[in-house]
């Protein structure tokens, strides 16, 4: 099979998947306990937990859908992934305190205290597969770029990705995750860094002329009309507004991501946090992509059915041997570094949550033992997602599922959680009304969508503020139907008092 990869871009891959494994054998006999392995120790640097999130605040859809958006449309993803940067910052002022002083064993957990137990566990249970669907998309996308790059059967794709991701966080929890992130984060940077260099020498080659400046000139005079507005085509202010919700609510609410805030050393470094992700997620995209906007001049016309694969087609254009590797590589860093967190999390939720709610005073052995078992049979299920949304999707892109996946789960997980830690006023019971009120409707509106005349219903701008709005009501009805009795309240009010530090 002619793959245009040279036995050096083989190379490359294969000393990137071998140190990956090594951080995780590194790791297996110093995560000896599950309070190591989901990192409730809380001795995470700052830097090193930014530098995590960052890396889990992305994957390679942004190498693949986002490209795709770029070569179709120009600046539009650039904006969409700016959207990031106030709600991170949001977070850093508001949330990651509260992050910190709220979860102990898990992202979650603090929700039996603030709501009920049996809220906990259903909020695991319905939050699951929200997480299951988000990491089988990811993985499905580096599938994509790892079979057009690398010429591999788009199953086998998948079954190596995944494979590779469970093994390195099986073996050493969070802390193999963190130190694979931080060596993806390189990796990346190097080729971030790289590329856009190499396609702007590639642009003022067009016409015969040399030195990045003459490339840029290029690259402006033949752009499309309309390629460096902010929005384009569907894509309006309202999307905009509406995805601003959507990825606001994803980055404070997110399982892995507040594993992040709660690792931290201290309040101070869980800010400082938020702030160094801030700063990558406004300097990263315009570099990310660049490269897929210049493919637009001097590789026109490649057709919608092959355009989630334009990363991974322009690089084969302009790289040498060995850079090929690199930057699949990175493609690799980007999902597989979301997805280890995200397994984790999940591992997490499901250990404490779940396992720890039945089990009968488990010993610190059969905890790890659980832990791990937990990690494997989270990445199962997203492996075996990966394949039936690689079937089912259709002519739907990934961009699009994955927002009508989030606009039908988000908001009735992710409000709830958020009210759980700023609103005193909703009642312990409330909480399990808005999650189940919030999936009802959100489901409803989807099933209806399936008819031709409805469709529009499953979009994001649609299904989004639906199920906002039908978690927000289902939480004000279950607190005037379910009052709390004097004790419950009191307990509501001391938890919420030692969230906002009022208490010593």
């Amino acid at each position: 099979m002619n793959t245009g990869l040279s036995i050096l871009d083989y190379a490359v891959i294969a000393v990137f998947f071998a140190v990956m494994l090594g951080v995780g054998v590194w790791y297996t006999r110093r995560s000896t306990s599950s309070d190591q392995f989901f990192g409730n120790d809380k001795t995470v640097p700052w830097w090193l937990a930014g530098v995590s999130f960052y890396m889990n605040s992305f994957s390679a859809l942004a190498f693949v859908m986002y490209s795709a958006l770029a070569y179709k449309f120009g600046w539009v993803p650039v904006t969409v992934s700016w959207l990031s940067v106030p709600a991170v910052l949001l977070g850093a002022w508001f949330l990651a305190v509260r992050w910190r002083r709220a979860a102990k064993g898990s992202p979650i957990d603090y929700i039996a205290e603030r709501y009920t137990p049996a809220m906990c566990r259903t909020l695991a249970v319905l939050g699951l597969p929200m997480q299951l669907l988000d990491n089988a998309l990811k993985l499905l996308a580096i599938g994509t770029v790892v079979g057009v790059g690398m010429g591999f059967p788009l199953f086998w794709s998948i079954c190596l990705s995944g494979a590779i991701i469970v093994l390195y966080t099986f073996l050493g929890g969070l802390k193999a995750t963190l130190t694979c992130d931080l060596i993806q984060f390189l990796v990346i940077l190097i080729v971030v860094l790289t590329l856009p260099f190499l396609c702007l020498g590639h642009l003022a080659g067009l016409d015969g002329g040399t030195g990045l400046v003459h490339g840029f000139r290029v690259f402006l005079a033949r752009a499309p009309s309309g390629f460096f507005a902010f929005t384009a085509g569907k894509y309006t202010w309202v999307y905009m507004l509406v995805f601003f919700c959507c990825v606001g609510s994803t980055l404070s609410t997110n399982w892995s991501l507040i594993q992040r805030y709660y690792s931290t050393k201290s309040e101070r470094d869980a800010r400082k946090t938020a702030y160094l992700v801030a700063a990558l997620l406004f300097a990263g995209p315009p570099l990310f992509f660049f490269p897929a906007m210049a493919a637009r001049v001097f590789l026109p016309g490649i057709p919608d059915a092959e355009m989630n694969g334009v990363y991974a087609i322009l690089c084969r254009a302009v790289l040498p041997a060995g850079m090929i590797g690199m930057v699949i590589a990175a493609m690799f860093s980007a999902t597989m570094s979301s997805l280890a967190g995200n397994f984790n999390a999940a591992a997490a939720v499901v250990t404490n949550e779940l396992y720890l709610a039945f089990a009968k005073a488990p010993s610190a052995r059969a905890k790890m033992v659980a832990a791990r078992l937990a990690t494997v049979a989270v990445g199962g299920l997203v492996v075996a997602l990966a394949f039936v949304m690689q079937y089912a999707q259709g002519a739907d892109d990934l961009f699009n599922l994955s927002n009508k996946v989030f606009g039908v789960f988000l908001p009735p997980i992710a409000i709830p959680m958020l009210c759980g830690i700023f609103v005193r006023r909703f009642s312990k019971r409330s909480g399990l009304c808005g999650l189940v009120g919030g999936i009802a409707v959100g489901l409803a509106l989807f099933a209806v969508g399936s008819v031709p005349a409805f469709a529009y219903l499953r979009e994001m701008v649609w299904i989004f503020p639906a199920t906002a709005f039908a978690t927000l009501l289902s939480l004000a009805l279950g607190t005037l139907l379910f009052r709390d009795a004097p004790a419950e309240r009191a307990a509501v009010e001391a938890f919420m008092d030692r969230i906002e530090g009022r208490t010593k």
